[in-house]
């Protein structure tokens, strides 16, 4: 059965099936594989992308300029527009609609990257929202599928942290999809809306996914895949001390890969990660606060086990063929 996503917005993941997902990470293998060899094509020349951010980024961005360019596209970066200021996200998408091919967002609500979509008439591209991230998750599958020898459909992931964060929502979401093993670790304060839950539980139905949450660190034992983010997104400051005090116990450190079982288990974060304290974040919060906010120990983040600059230098592959496939 062909694939045909021309026109088609990247909202979610929950909006493909399985096999425009199979599709699109096999266009980024290619498309990966060509970079790699020195072979620049032109599939978005003559096209204009606009990149819209209400929230800072370096992956995000660098993956969707750098991508474009190496087809042939036009980027525009727009960090002050008047959206929702003096012009209604209505009015601003059909105005970029007249303007671009297609648009990347990346900001707060996911209704705004929905609004977008639904107005400018053009595909539009969800580089983050507080309730998913899908060009990570996209990226996420790829890096698995290079590290581990088994099919997607036979790995378990384990999602340590807030799993009611966007990366944890956007990986249950991917995981239903593809039929993997997805496990939310987190204190229950912190589990995933039960609805969300339900609806992968029941797509699992037909892809032979699994969706199991716990507080248990224990249960970590097979896991082919421990995946954290930052405690505290980006907005959510001011509940700092609370999210290091619910999820200390649940830091990536050696004796939790050791706990899988599993000698090959790999360590994957989304980046930014606070591992050490050479940022200034995590240095001033020790030494004002008192609070070690580091979701994972700098031993695991640099061992043999950590892919976490493979995962994001394949934000750029995914994202190149994510643009390629829609427009």
């Amino acid at each position: 059965m062909a694939v045909n996503l021309k026109g088609k917005s990247f909202l979610t993941l929950l909006d493909f099936t399985p096999l425009e997902i199979r599709y699109l990470l096999d266009l980024s293998k290619d498309l990966k594989s060509k970079k790699r060899a020195g072979i620049h094509g032109r599939l978005l020349d003559g096209k204009n992308i606009v990149l819209l951010f209400d929230k800072t980024s370096t992956r995000t961005r660098c993956a969707f300029e750098v991508a474009a360019l190496d087809e042939g596209a036009h980027v525009t970066f727009l960090s002050n527009s008047q959206m929702g200021k003096k012009e209604s996200i209505e009015d601003t998408a059909k105005v970029l609609g007249r303007f671009y091919d297609g648009m990347e967002f990346r900001g707060y609500e996911q209704e705004t990257v929905e609004l977008l979509a639904k107005h400018s008439g053009i595909p539009v591209w969800n580089g983050l929202t507080d309730g998913d991230h899908p060009t990570q998750v996209l990226a996420d599958l790829l890096t698995i599928e290079e590290h581990i020898s088994k099919p997607l459909n036979k790995v378990k992931m384990v999602f340590v942290g807030d799993a009611r964060n966007n990366m944890g929502y956007a990986l249950m979401y991917g995981c239903a999809k593809m039929g993997m093993k997805y496990m939310a670790l987190a204190p229950k304060e912190l589990w995933p809306d039960e609805s969300m839950v339900e609806k992968c539980k029941l797509i699992g139905e037909a892809t032979g996914a699994s969706i199991e949450l716990t507080d248990n660190v224990s249960d970590v034992k097979g896991a082919d895949v421990i995946y954290t983010d930052i405690w505290v997104s980006m907005g959510e400051e001011n509940k700092l001390e609370e999210r290091v005090k619910l999820l200390t116990p649940y830091k990536v450190d050696m004796d939790m890969l050791k706990t899988t079982e599993n000698d090959d288990v790999i360590f994957m974060h989304c980046l930014p990660s606070f591992h050490d304290f050479e940022t200034k974040v995590a240095k001033e919060t020790t030494e004002n606060s008192n609070l070690d906010i580091r979701e994972v120990t700098d031993e695991v983040f640099r061992s043999k086990h950590s892919v976490v600059f493979d995962e994001a230098e394949n934000r750029m592959h995914t994202i190149k063929a994510v643009m390629v496939s829609t427009l």
